[in-house]
């Protein structure tokens, strides 16, 4: 079946999926905090300096693009997607439309877009996506997730999937455990174990086939105030538990979201998650800051920095690429 196939080939090869879908608003708040100008085009010329680094396909198997880019061409008039095509990068679109408050649950978020999905992806796919993603949120904190949060999310999530399968696309469930807040690693393990076993209680019941989809999880982390920090192997270990408890074997892959983490904190908690011995499924990276806040800093809207930013690139990308070596 050609979505377990596409599955397949996201998770193959030691590769990874850059996640280049940040919003307009997250985008110009980054851009900003460096002085760089908010406009569409400064973004697109953002997006041409990633997508154009020569060599990419080595490390990457797939991009996460946003409904403004995958609009957008490069310099030569070639649309983004038919560009990622041609070097054998799979495009791929964020669907979700960003978070509500859940109403009755403070603190809590539910997440908005599957009012006209349907007709989205039937566009997204003559662009050239072929597969998508959607992000829940899940805060913890006193008396939080509740179950309730999680069962919402979760059933929302699974119907996002089931029209993706039906549109001809893998879908990317992300289901995201927040590093804000004070909380140690092992309530982080209790939380994200409890959202990952509603999210897939949910997807069966919608009847999502499994091995045309992939997990895009939060590591197991400690909150960022919490005054005892984890170690990397320490994370690792309760990553990994987390799924054995959680993820069925049929699943075609996990990749791992930087949440928060600096770029290097990111890149050893992978090597280390890795150097625990293969598992049921393939495991990868699909980070957004953590391959990109270097690029950004090296680049600042400057087009004389275009080299430099690629440069830093290329360098998170070997780095992760050695990181699911295990080296």
């Amino acid at each position: 079946m050609l979505l377990h196939e596409i599955a397949r080939q996201l998770v193959a090869n030691k590769k990874g999926i850059l996640a280049a879908d940040e919003s307009t608003n997250t985008a110009n708040k980054r851009f900003a905090a460096l002085g760089i100008e908010q406009t569409e085009e400064m973004r697109r010329q953002y997006r041409q300096l990633l997508l154009s680094t020569p060599g990419i396909e080595e490390f990457l198997s797939g991009v996460i693009l946003f409904a403004e880019t995958i609009r957008q061409k490069d310099d030569q008039g070639v649309p983004f997607a038919q560009f990622l095509s041609a070097k054998g990068i799979i495009p791929g679109i964020k669907v979700d439309e960003g978070t509500l408050d859940f109403e009755g649950h403070p603190g809590e978020k539910i997440t908005q877009g599957l009012d006209g999905l349907a007709d989205r992806l039937k566009e997204y796919y003559v662009l050239g996506a072929r597969f998508t993603k959607w992000r829940a949120v899940i805060a913890i904190g006193e008396s939080i997730p509740t179950q309730d949060a999680l069962e919402e999310n979760s059933r929302i999530l699974a119907e996002y999937a089931f029209v993706s399968q039906v549109g001809g696309f893998v879908p990317i469930v992300e289901p995201e455990v927040l590093l804000d807040g004070g909380h140690t690693i092992e309530k982080a393990e209790e939380a994200t174990t409890r959202t990952l076993q509603a999210v897939f209680a949910a997807l069966e019941k919608e009847g999502v086939d499994l091995q045309g989809l992939i997990l895009k999880s939060s590591m197991v982390l400690s909150g960022k105030e919490c005054p005892e920090q984890a170690g990397a192997a320490r994370v690792a270990g309760a990553t990994i538990r987390t799924f054995q408890n959680s993820v069925p074997e049929s699943v075609a892959g996990i990749v791992f979201l930087s949440g928060g983490q600096s770029p290097e904190q990111a890149t050893e908690n992978l090597g280390e998650i890795i150097k625990l011995g293969a598992q049921p499924w393939p495991l990868s990276f699909s980070f957004s800051r953590a391959l990109q806040e270097p690029v950004l800093e090296a680049w600042r809207g400057n087009s004389a920095n275009v080299e430099a930013a690629q440069q830093a690139f290329l360098k998170r990308l070997r780095l992760n690429k050695s990181a699911l070596s295990g080296t």
